[in-house]
Parts: structure tokens; C-alpha cells; sequence
């Protein structure tokens, strides 16, 4: 007996709710019906549920952006003074692939609207992205939560099978037998009709029968230490009611494909939810990681700085072997600490992970690389600088000779100093040795006791104090004047360090 190994036995997860809704792209021009450039003309993008999500003004160009919308179709909507307002349903906003409207408006009053639907884009086999969204209900394509179309454990059970009817036309056709309420941040739902169950009996009863959108994905995340991603739905609540959390049951063609749980959604809330192994996809990653010379040298008050970059590249690699594309959600998780680099930007960041889109068509292999940088600062005192390093940091390149230059006058300056102090502390040292020598002719003078030779000996020793007074009052002249010049050579030497200021991106 072989027993299935447990990192095969994935459990169903709610994912993390969306913190940054995504990096989604809708740009144009807005022009007149003349063709010429509209300036100032207010363009707003609204989500399936009504609420705005981007606005921009054309500047002289009459050009727009819309950024940071979500993925999916939005309603752009196009106002100035004297024009009618333009609305246009079913913009396909995309990270991966930015859409592109040119608004063109018609001259009249603001009150006025013209209204057209956005031409659905053809599907681009050769990098197999999926645009839009796609209904849960009726069985087609994807299934729906316990049967019914609104999610959870409130799903619906169909009883029995009513002849000429298919399951899934049975699902769309049964009402709801309870109303639901939001009720502050609580919801209720409210039975409208009274319902017997008998002894002994159950019944489950139909909450919400209502088509929520739903695209089907496959998503990735490393840390969870599965072998291969997991088949999941991203659900966008767009029933006006909040589903309560349970557990699903996902159906394809009216054939079981997997079950999962999810958590409470509130009211055009997307949550992402997981049901099954995606066993025809498989992953691999690399990572690299290198410090990058360095890139700024900034010298202030008395300080040298150095600004480099330690930089990660993380390469993810996914293999499609199903006859249907793909579309693979790949959570990287959040480091406060790095910034992004490079082309790859998240289709949105949840509290902990950013996710990013990667289309893989069918039988093709495909990499996403995810470069992030942290910037790495040295200080260094400009004041214990040497020679040695001022070398080495040419070699490098993490300075230029204008900042050379600066440094060797410093280094000179600060050599004066230390002359001047050894001078001062040469002088010191004879003056030292004087008052010890003075110390041993006092100590004799006390021994001598009067007789001629004696008086001899304390007239010569008496010369010698007077020569060695003599001495040391021209060294504490010279100390006064060696003090002078090391104040001024210190304060010199702090000037030029103060004075010295860089600021160059090598």
C-alpha cells in the first residue's frame, strides 16, 4: 500500500482580501467631433457595482490615464462644458495589456448623454490572457456554490429531475425563498414564507439565487509548499447582498470540478477562493541576489555617504501542459524594506502579498520575473578618512576626482595638524625632562654641607638651574605659540571639512 503524500491533499482557503486594488490601465484621447484636442475634460472609470475607481483630466494633447483600476470591465464616463457626456460600458481595464478609448464628444448640453457599448477585443491566443468576467450559474463553462448562483453553504439543492428541463436551467429558474438586509455591519435574511420540515426530516432552503462575477484562475504561492498551483475562483460579489461564509461546490458542464470554503463577502467585495489542484501546470524558481556598486556619493557636514543597492531577482516558471490556456495569479510576497523594479507590476497587493498575472497559453512554458532592490547606505567620517581608502574607493568607482581632490586637501590639511601636534609634543617632553633634571640638582643643593668643594659644587649646580630656566621659558613660548597654530590649523581643518558638500549619482 502506497499512501498519497499529504503536500497532495491541499486544503480549500479564502485568500487574503484586496488592500491595493490593482495596476489595471485605461488611456486615450478626447477630442471633438472635429477632431480636435479637448482640454480639461473630465474622465471617470466606475466598476461593475457603480463605484469610482479612477479619475483623470485630458491635458492640451487631449490625452488621458486612467490608472490603478481594478482588472475587468469598468464604464468610462467623459464630461465638458458645452459637449454631451460620453458613456462607454464595458472598457476592459488590464495591467498585463493597457486598453485604449479615444472619446469622441458631441457638441450639446452636459445633461445629455450618449451612451455606446466598448467592441468586446478578440481573445489573443499568442499570449492567452482571458479578459472579462464570467457568470457562475447554469453550469456552463463554471459551475456555482452548492448548485445555486450567489455562493456558500445557502446554495441550492435541486430535488428531483423535472423532465425537459436541464439541471442547470432548473438552478436559474427556482426563486429564492428568503429577502436579505443589511443591517448596519451585521446582514440578515429574512424567510418570506413559513416553511414546515418534518419529524425527522431536513430541508435546505434557497437564500440567494442571484449571478455574481466570477474568473476562473490558477494561483500560485510558494510558501504554502504545495507542488502545483491551485485551481480558484476570483469572486466579485455583485449581488448587493452579503454571502455568508460556507463551503462551495464548483461545477463544469454540469460535471463536479471541486469544492472549497470561503468567508463572509460583503457587497462588490472580490475574494479570491481555491478549489482543486491544477495538476496540468507546473512550477519552477530561481533566485539571484547581488550587491550593485555604488551608485551615489553624497559629503555633507563632515559625513561621506555612500548609497548602493542590494537587489533580488526572483524567476518564476510555469509549464501548461492542457489543451486551454491559462491564467496563473502568482502571490509574492510583501517586503517593506524593497521597492519593485523592472516591467512587472502587481495586478493588486493584499495585506501581505502582491499578485501578479501571468497568461501561459497552451503546451507553452513562461517566466515572471519579479526584480525588487534595497537601497544600502555606508557612513563614513570625512575626518578618519585615509589614504588607503581614498585608493580604494577610486579603484571602485565610488567616488570621482572632483571628490578626490577635496579629500587630499583635507588629508593635507589634517596632516598639518598632526605635525604641529607632534611638534607641541616633542616640546612637552624636553620640557619634562628639564623639571626632572631640576628636581635631582635641587635634592643635591639640600645634601651639601658648606665646606669649599661643596660651594663649588652649588655655584655649578646653581648655573645650571639658571640655564635650564633660560630654556624653559623659551619653551613655553614656543608651546603658546604651537597651541596658536593648532587652533587655527584644527579650525582651518574644519572649515574645509564643513565647507566640503557633494551630491553626484555615479
Amino acid at each position: 500500500m502506497v499512501a498519497l503524500p499529504e503536500q497532495a491533499m491541499n486544503s480549500p482557503q479564502t485568500f487574503q482580501a484586496t488592500l491595493i486594488p490593482g495596476g489595471a490601465r485605461v488611456a486615450g484621447t478626447v477630442t471633438d467631433s472635429s477632431g480636435a484636442a479637448v482640454l480639461g475634460a473630465v474622465v471617470r472609470a466606475f466598476d461593475n457595482a457603480g463605484k469610482l475607481v479612477g479619475t483623470a483630466r485630458a491635458d492640451a494633447a487631449g490625452d488621458y490615464e486612467l490608472a490603478g483600476l481594478p482588472e475587468g470591465a469598468v464604464r468610462v464616463e467623459v464630461e465638458s462644458s458645452g459637449f454631451k457626456k460620453g458613456v462607454v460600458n464595458g472598457v476592459m481595464a488590464s495591467s498585463a495589456y493597457p486598453a485604449r478609448h479615444d472619446a469622441r464628444l458631441e457638441v450639446g448640453n452636459m445633461s445629455q448623454t450618449v451612451t455606446v457599448n466598448a467592441e468586446m477585443a478578440q481573445l489573443n491566443t499568442s499570449v492567452s490572457t482571458v479578459r472579462g468576467t464570467r457568470n457562475l450559474g447554469g453550469g456552463r463553462g463554471l459551475g456555482q456554490a452548492n448548485g445555486g448562483r450567489g455562493g456558500g453553504s445557502m446554495g441550492v439543492v435541486v430535488g428531483g429531475v423535472i423532465a425537459g428541463v436541464s439541471p442547470g436551467q432548473a438552478r436559474e429558474d427556482l426563486r429564492p425563498a428568503a429577502g436579505g438586509q443589511e443591517l448596519g455591519d451585521l446582514f440578515e435574511y429574512k424567510l418570506k414564507d413559513p416553511i414546515t420540515i418534518q419529524k425527522n426530516k431536513s430541508a435546505l432552503v434557497p437564500i440567494v439565487n442571484a449571478s455574481i462575477g466570477a474568473e476562473k484562475i490558477s494561483i500560485w504561492n510558494e510558501s504554502y509548499g504545495n507542488a502545483r498551483p491551485q485551481r480558484a475562483l476570483w469572486l466579485d460579489n455583485t449581488s448587493g447582498l452579503t454571502l455568508d461564509g460556507g463551503s462551495f461546490s464548483v461545477l463544469e458542464e454540469e460535471t463536479f470540478a471541486g469544492e472549497g470554503i470561503f468567508e463572509a463577502i460583503r457587497p462588490g467585495e472580490k475574494r479570491l477562493v481555491s478549489y482543486a489542484t491544477d495538476l496540468a501546470v507546473t512550477v519552477g524558481s530561481r533566485h539571484n541576489r547581488e550587491v550593485q556598486r555604488v551608485t551615489r556619493c553624497i559629503v555633507s557636514k563632515g559625513t561621506m555617504i555612500h548609497q548602493s543597492e542590494l537587489r533580488e531577482k526572483k524567476t518564476y516558471t510555469f509549464r501548461n501542459e492542457d489543451k486551454s490556456a491559462r491564467t496563473i495569479l502568482v502571490e509574492h510576497a510583501v517586503r517593506p524594506e524593497f521597492r519593485l523594479r523592472g516591467d512587472s507590476k502587481p495586478a493588486e497587493t493584499a495585506a501581505g502579498w502582491m499578485r501578479f498575472r501571468v497568461p501561459v497559453a497552451s503546451r507553452q512554458t513562461v517566466d515572471l520575473v519579479v526584480e525588487e532592490a534595497r537601497p544600502i547606505e555606508s557612513n563614513l567620517a570625512i575626518g578618519n578618512i585615509t589614504s588607503e581608502q581614498i585608493v580604494a574607493f577610486l579603484d571602485t568607482g565610488s567616488i570621482t576626482p572632483e571628490i578626490e581632490q577635496a579629500l587630499r586637501k583635507i588629508l593635507a590639511q589634517k596632516a598639518s595638524v598632526a605635525e604641529l601636534e607632534a611638534r607641541k609634543e616633542a616640546r612637552d617632553s624636553a620640557q619634562g625632562k628639564i623639571f626632572d633634571d631640576q628636581q635631582r640638582l635641587r635634592e643635591n643643593m639640600k645634601s651639601l654641607k658648606g665646606s669649599a668643594e661643596e660651594k663649588a659644587l652649588l655655584q655649578r649646580y646653581t648655573q645650571q638651574l639658571n640655564a635650564q630656566e633660560t630654556k624653559l621659558e623659551d619653551l613655553r613660548k614656543e608651546l603658546e605659540r604651537l597651541d596658536t597654530e593648532i587652533d587655527q590649523a584644527q579650525t582651518e581643518l574644519d572649515r574645509m571639512t564643513q565647507a566640503m558638500v557633494f551630491d553626484i549619482r555615479l
